[in-house]
């Protein structure tokens, strides 16, 4: 935890102490773009100073969904162009306050200011490379983003070996949008080697096989009506998931 780790051409990663929350920083063509940085304002002043080491600029943000752990940003990133997908730029906008409310319960030294200012990314995905793979699971304009030629896959919340698939209380058939949403994850992750969710351990290799097989055997048992089986259920779920309720929370604040 605490450092910035290279994990392919042009793509770094730094984890929080917060849940293994992953900052990724990314290479454009014009500069860096930062997605998901967080969590508490010493992490994000500490993100800033590995920027800096990198010696690019910042030229933009994105975030992956409209849960509040990922709409931060801080004063020395730049004021740069913010975006998500247009459905979750939405829903951030529409529910700020209350993001900003749930940072300041939930972290430490987060610039309030700065939370949820996020636009509509274009149609063309604008600064941020590769392809943006939008979806409902887990929440409204939830996005992946493949960058092919890198070989990664960038997966939001989903894919994590330390959090078991969260639904979006606000939706309706949340199984079925996952069950969806893994089989795009898995025609994309088929075109990368390496694997980034927003909580817990990168994965490569046969690792990101495992994890698709994982989120795919938990919501088959919900499909079932059954309790799902899972070790993500372990002794740490209480703390890992813990935070993520406040996220609940904020969907049934819509």
């Amino acid at each position: 935890m605490g450092k910035l780790n290279q994990v392919a051409d042009g793509v770094w990663v730094r984890q929080s102490e917060w849940v293994w929350s992953n900052s990724v920083v990314v290479r454009g063509e014009d500069g860096l773009i930062l997605i998901d940085p967080g969590i508490d304002g010493s992490e994000l002043d500490r993100l800033a100073d590995d920027v800096d080491r990198l010696g690019i600029p910042v030229v933009a943000g994105f975030s992956t969904h409209p849960h509040w752990d990922h709409l931060l940003w801080h004063p020395r990133f730049g004021d740069v162009p913010r975006h998500a997908t247009p459905a979750a730029a939405h829903v951030a906008g529409q529910a700020r306050e209350r993001a900003r409310a749930m940072a300041a319960e939930s972290a430490s030294g987060i610039p309030l200011d700065l939370v949820a200012l996020v636009t509509p990314l274009p149609a063309d995905g604008g600064p941020v490379p590769g392809e943006i793979i939008e979806h409902p699971a887990h929440a409204v304009g939830h996005a992946a983003v493949l960058l092919a030629d890198r070989g990664v896959l960038l997966a939001g919340d989903m894919l994590s070996d330390v959090l078991i698939p969260l639904l979006d209380v606000r939706q309706d058939d949340q199984v079925g949008a996952y069950e969806a949403a893994l089989d795009l994850l898995g025609e994309a992750a088929g075109r990368a080697d390496v694997v980034v969710p927003g909580h817990g351990a990168v994965a490569e290799g046969p690792e990101v096989s495992a994890r698709l097989a994982a989120d795919r055997a938990y919501i088959d048992a919900l499909r079932r009506g059954e309790e799902p089986v899972d070790a993500r259920l372990g002794p740490h779920a209480d703390w890992l998931s813990g935070p993520h309720r406040s996220n609940q929370e904020q969907a049934r604040g819509r």
